[in-house]
């Protein structure tokens, strides 16, 4: 059976040399490691295709954890609400709009530490009704408990997300409510259910470049690796405790997007959140360095994303379609 290996111990030779490939490539001159990324991405993708997802949040607000970057952490002083579950017709009202802009993937995401059982009720009729439109269906909801992860199975769900955020060794540092260790067993109940995986990560939360490369080297350990790989650049919210944090230099990202590409070769990588700060010449540049997914739509859960009429203006400029 398809398993997640564990998370390896800090000298372990496999994570180690992983850790250094990612190190080694992030540290290239910037236009050898973007040379190298999309001969890679070539050879595994179409070049000119950019996946679309839309991403919903379902259940905004009230989230017991306090991961650093998030608005919707009850813990925070963010403007953000606890707000109930949207009803099941809005849900399918917005997948529908989704697809006819042109989204092949639609990610329903709840401010959960994880679902009780009377909270996945809801959303396994939301999965049911989604895939029904001939979309392919994401959840993200936390952390999930033994059987569960089989009944999203059950009721259509392709893929899960469930990002490790960054590297073990920072990882207290942004985040205290959860260790890492559960992040995992997560994604290993998602993979054993036979649902794919999404996992990625959050660049430019005071990390270094070598914890860059430590994130990289966790997802790129995961086997079989993700189907899916967001990378996220932080969106500063005013109320969290990342706000005011240093900004990541624009060649950082792409570097990071390129490294994961490479080390990664069969993966989605998606461009997720920061997009909106993020000029158009640097997002073509992701593209350039093998991003080949991006989310699509005005909203990610609580932040703001680029509108359809713009992304569909840059896509038109570059020559891309959507796959």
């Amino acid at each position: 059976m398809d398993h997640i290996l564990p998370l390896a111990a800090p000298m372990d030779a496999r994570n180690k040399l992983l850790r250094d490939e990612a190190r080694a490539l992030l540290d290239l001159p910037f236009n050898d490691l973007l040379f190298r990324a999309q001969t890679v991405h070539r050879e595994n993708f179409d070049p000119n295709r950019i996946q679309r997802s839309t991403l919903l949040s379902i259940k905004t607000g009230g989230c017991p954890e306090d991961c650093g970057y998030c608005p919707q952490s009850a813990r925070h002083a963010t403007a953000v609400e606890n707000e109930p579950m949207l009803p099941l017709d809005e849900v399918v009202r917005t997948a529908t709009a989704a697809k006819e802009n042109g989204a092949t993937r639609f990610c329903m995401g709840a401010a959960w530490r994880g679902p009780k059982a009377r909270d996945l009720e809801p959303v396994l009729e939301m999965v049911r009704e989604v895939k029904k439109l001939g979309m392919e269906t994401c959840c993200t909801l936390g952390m999930l408990k033994e059987g569960q992860a089989e009944q999203l199975r059950e009721a259509g769900l392709d893929y899960y997300n469930h990002n490790l955020d960054t590297a073990p060794e920072f990882y207290g540092d942004v985040i205290t409510t959860r260790d890492y260790r559960d992040r995992l067993d997560t994604l290993e109940r998602v993979r054993s259910a036979g649902i794919h995986v999404c996992c990625g990560g959050i660049v430019g939360m005071g990390e270094s470049r070598d914890q860059r490369a430590g994130l990289l080297a966790q997802l790129a350990a995961l086997d079989p690796q993700p189907e899916s790989v967001p990378i996220n650049q932080l969106v500063q919210v005013e109320g969290t405790p990342l706000a005011g944090t240093q900004q990541l230099p624009w060649t950082e990202f792409v570097r990071t997007v390129a490294a994961a590409r490479l080390l990664m070769p069969r993966s989605f990588v998606r461009l997720s959140a920061g997009r909106t700060q993020m000029h158009e010449a640097v997002q073509a540049l992701c593209f350039l360095a093998g991003a080949n997914s991006i989310f699509y739509g005005e909203k990610l859960l609580t932040t703001g994303n680029p509108d359809v009429e713009r992304d569909d203006a840059l896509f038109a400029a570059l020559g891309l379609s959507a796959a």
